[in-house]
């Protein structure tokens, strides 16, 4: 049986702390980015995802394009992003998206995509296009992509990977113990799979896990040292926010020394960079982790 999430007593929940305070969307590089997406009919998970970063990465002219469509076939009790039956994808999309990272003189774009579970190959053909495309029209771009778990399909796997980009991120999002609550389609050992084999592969490896869920120390370490023994290089660790009263309750705010105590935790497994704080996203300060 799936668990639901957790909705406790509104008048028993903690307020939000003044350390997740954000500044409003605003400026010139904003509005620039704002219409490139507008006018390319590009998604991006900082919309979808209610990114609270938004304001600060569009104003620097980055964002995180999301291919393959804005409805998801899965149905994790944290995700903004909507979910159901997809329409079609748009085979037009790895020039679109390309077209606008070169308008946009990216020097490195953040990609990532809604789940495709009904698809034979997870979508990993258009993953695929979209990277070349990028490449071939922005050769000095580097490249992370977020690629959802691909439910063991590891051929899918390899053709997402092998498109020439120099980051492979998978998020954990949450300890083992809340996976069937938090990620009910998903599996704790699978994903690290996932991340070993890319890692085999020769892939920059990284990860991210949200905090305020309901886990305990100790799980976040167990996590972080089964990340570390899967070959993981980078991981980002972030304040869970709540998008709406149906998805799952903030169970703690995180306090930023807390944050910064598992940072220097995961450092001693091993990790090679720790993006550790309230704020973090996993597309958040995307372009120090390719030379890491």
């Amino acid at each position: 049986m799936i668990e639901l999430p957790v909705v406790s007593d509104p008048a028993k929940r903690e307020k939000k702390p003044n350390w997740l305070r954000v500044k409003l969307p605003i400026g010139p590089e904003y509005a620039k980015v704002r219409k490139l997406v507008d006018e390319y009919k590009l998604h991006t998970i900082c919309e979808s995802g209610n990114c609270p970063n938004m304001g600060e990465c569009w104003g620097a002219g980055t964002a995180t394009f999301m291919i393959l469509g804005n409805v998801c076939t899965r149905s994790c009790t944290f995700c903004a992003v909507a979910t159901g039956r997809p329409n079609e994808y748009d085979q037009d999309e790895p020039r679109r998206v390309a077209e606008a990272i070169q308008l946009m003189q990216v020097k490195h774009a953040v990609l990532t995509s809604v789940n495709r579970d009904e698809l034979k190959d997870r979508g990993a053909e258009i993953w695929y296009q979209t990277v070349v495309a990028i490449k071939e029209v922005s050769p000095t771009t580097t490249i992370e992509t977020l690629i959802p778990d691909v439910k063991g399909n590891w051929e899918a796997l390899y053709r997402m990977i092998s498109a020439g980009q120099e980051v492979v991120s998978h998020n954990m999002e949450t300890v083992e113990r809340l996976y069937r609550r938090v990620r009910p389609q998903a599996k704790y050992e699978r994903s690290l799979e996932q991340i070993r084999l890319t890692k085999e592969y020769g892939k920059r490896t990284k990860s991210g896990i949200m905090l305020g869920l309901g886990e305990t120390e100790e799980e976040v370490c167990k996590a972080m040292d089964d990340l570390a023994k899967n070959g993981l290089d980078i991981l980002t660790l972030g304040q869970y926010l709540q998008p709406t009263k149906m998805h799952h309750e903030v169970i703690e705010y995180i306090h930023p020394d807390k944050f910064a105590f598992y940072k220097e935790e995961g450092l001693k497994r091993g990790l090679k960079y720790v993006e550790s704080g309230p704020l973090v996203r996993s597309s958040y300060h995307a372009e120090r982790h390719v030379h890491v």
